[in-house]
C-alpha cells in the first residue's frame, strides 16, 4: 500500500493564523483533511509578527484545531512570509565552463545559483527566493532551459527577493516555540498563485492580487515565470479603522458591518438602506447608511488599487496580462470589488477560489479566498517531497494522542486516588 504524503501549510497574517493539512494526491491535487483558524489578536502587524508570545498561543490553537480534524501529530510546516520589508530585485550573473564541448547539466544550473547569495544587500536583509527568468549561452538569449546544450559561458537572469533577517528569524522563533519546525519559507502571493491560478494563465500573463488584513501583495506571471513581486502596506485592517472613524462604532462592528453589508461601489448601495447598531448600555440605537459605509470602502479601494495599477505599470507588463487580474485573500470578498478594479485599472478581473487543485476532503470548508496562501503553502511544499510527513509518522502521531491521553486519564485517577 503506498504510503500517505502529509503536507501542512501555516499561513501567519495580520488577522488570522490558518493551518491546512491535506495529503497529496493524484495528477498534482491534494485531499483536504484538516482545517485550523484563529485570530492573531493584534500579534502581528503588516504581515510581521510584533507580538512573540500572543502569535505562538495563536498557531498552537490553529494547530490543534488541525489535528484534531485530520488526526495527524504536526511537526513539520511549510511557512509563508509576506510584509512591507519584503523587497526585489533583478540581476544577472554568469559562470564560465571549463569545457564547452560538454552537455550543460542541474550541476552548473545549481552553481550560477548558488553565485545570485553573494549579491550585496542592504544591511539586515537576506534572500528568500531567487527564481530564473531566463538564460543566455555563448551570447544566445532568451533560453528557457539550457540542459543539454553546450557552450562555456552561462549565464542567467534571475528574480531575487529578499526580506528583513528579523522578520524571517520572528517568524522561525515563533513557529519553534509552538514545537514545530520550519520546512521552508514562501512568498505568501507565490503560495497563493500555486492555489488559485491555473498553467494558462500564468503562461498567457496574470496579475495576482492577494488583499490579506495588513498587506495587499502583488505578483505577476509571464510565460509560466515570475516576472515582478510587490506589497503594498495596506490592507482589509485599515478599511475596518476607516469605518470606526467615519462611523464613530466599535471596531468589532465596523468589522461586521463590512463584511456583512460591505460593497467596493457606492452607486451599487441603496440610498435608503440603514443599518441599526445597538448602542452601549441601554443607550439608543445609532443608525448607519448602507451608502455612506460604501462610500468609506470605495475611498480606501481606489487608493489600495492605484498602488497596485502603478505597481502593474512599472513592471512593463501592464499590456501583456491576457489573464487579467485575479484577486483572491480575505479582503477579496467585497461585494462588487471585480468592477472597482476593472474601473481604475482598465484591466479585466475575477475572484480566485483556491478549489482548482482539490481533489477531495473538506473542500466546502476550505472554498473561501480567505484560505488561498495555506492551500497554496501545502501545494508549493508536496512538490518537494522533504516537506512531506509519510505514513508512519501519522500512525505515529496517532500513538502519541493515544498515550497522552491515557496518561491524562491515570494521572487524574492518581489525583482522585489521593484526595480519598
Amino acid at each position: 500500500m503506498k504510503e500517505k504524503e502529509i503536507i501542512v501549510g501555516l499561513d501567519i497574517g495580520t488577522t488570522k493564523i490558518a493551518v491546512i493539512v491535506a495529503e497529496r494526491a493524484e495528477a498534482d491535487k491534494i485531499n483536504i483533511m484538516g482545517v485550523g483558524l484563529t485570530e492573531t489578536r493584534d500579534a502581528v502587524l503588516r504581515g510581521v509578527v510584533v507580538n512573540i508570545d500572543r502569535t505562538v498561543d495563536a498557531i498552537m490553537q490553529a494547530v490543534e484545531q488541525a489535528s484534531r480534524k485530520s488526526d495527524v501529530n504536526i511537526k513539520i510546516v511549510q511557512v509563508g512570509i509576506a510584509g512591507q520589508h519584503i523587497k526585489c530585485l533583478h540581476h544577472r550573473g554568469q559562470i564560465t565552463r571549463n569545457n564547452g564541448e560538454d552537455e550543460i547539466n542541474q550541476d552548473d544550473l545549481d552553481r550560477l545559483i548558488q553565485d545570485m547569495h553573494k549579491v550585496v544587500l542592504d544591511p539586515g536583509e537576506v534572500i528568500i527566493h531567487i527564481i530564473p527568468q531566463d538564460y543566455i549561452v555563448d551570447n544566445e538569449r532568451g533560453i528557457k532551459d539550457p540542459i543539454g546544450t553546450s557552450g562555456v559561458r552561462l549565464e542567467g537572469n534571475f528574480h531575487i527577493i529578499t526580506g528583513q533577517v528579523t522578520a524571517t528569524k520572528n517568524i522561525d522563533r515563533c513557529v519553534n516555540k509552538a514545537k514545530l519546525d520550519v520546512s521552508g519559507l514562501v512568498l505568501e502571493p507565490i503560495a497563493s498563485a500555486e492555489a488559485v491560478l491555473s498553467s494558462e494563465e500564468k503562461e498567457a500573463g496574470v496579475a495576482l492580487i492577494d488583499i490579506g488584513g495588513g498587506t495587499t501583495d502583488l505578483a505577476i506571471f509571464q510565460d509560466g515565470i515570475i516576472r515582478h513581486t510587490a506589497v503594498i502596506p495596506l490592507g482589509g485592517e485599515i478599511i475596518t479603522n476607516d469605518i470606526k472613524e467615519g462611523c464613530n462604532v466599535m471596531k468589532k462592528q465596523a468589522e461586521m458591518m463590512k463584511v456583512k453589508f460591505g460593497s467596493a461601489l457606492s452607486n451599487e448601495a441603496r440610498d435608503n438602506e440603514i443599518i441599526s447598531i445597538p448602542g452601549l448600555r441601554g443607550r439608543e440605537p445609532r443608525e448607519i447608511s448602507v451608502k455612506n459605509l460604501a462610500h468609506i470602502i470605495q475611498a480606501r479601494m481606489e487608493e489600495i488599487f492605484e498602488h497596485v495599477h502603478f505597481e502593474i505599470k512599472s513592471s512593463g507588463f501592464e499590456k501583456k496580462l491576457q489573464g487579467g487580474i485575479v484577486l483572491t485573500g480575505g479582503g477579496s470578498q467585497l461585494r462588487h470589488l471585480p468592477q472597482l478594479v476593472e474601473y481604475v485599472t482598465a484591466i479585466d478581473a475575477r475572484i480566485g477560489y483556491p478549489t482548482e487543485h482539490l481533489s477531495k476532503g473538506l473542500i466546502s470548508e476550505v472554498r473561501n479566498p480567505l484560505f488561498a496562501t495555506g492551500i497554496g503553502l501545502v501545494l508549493y511544499g508536496a512538490q518537494n517531497p522533504s516537506n512531506m510527513m509519510n505514513e508512519e509518522k501519522v500512525a505515529d502521531s496517532k500513538k502519541t494522542n493515544l498515550f497522552k491521553a491515557l496518561k491524562s486519564w491515570l494521572e487524574d485517577g492518581q489525583d482522585d486516588f489521593k484526595e480519598q
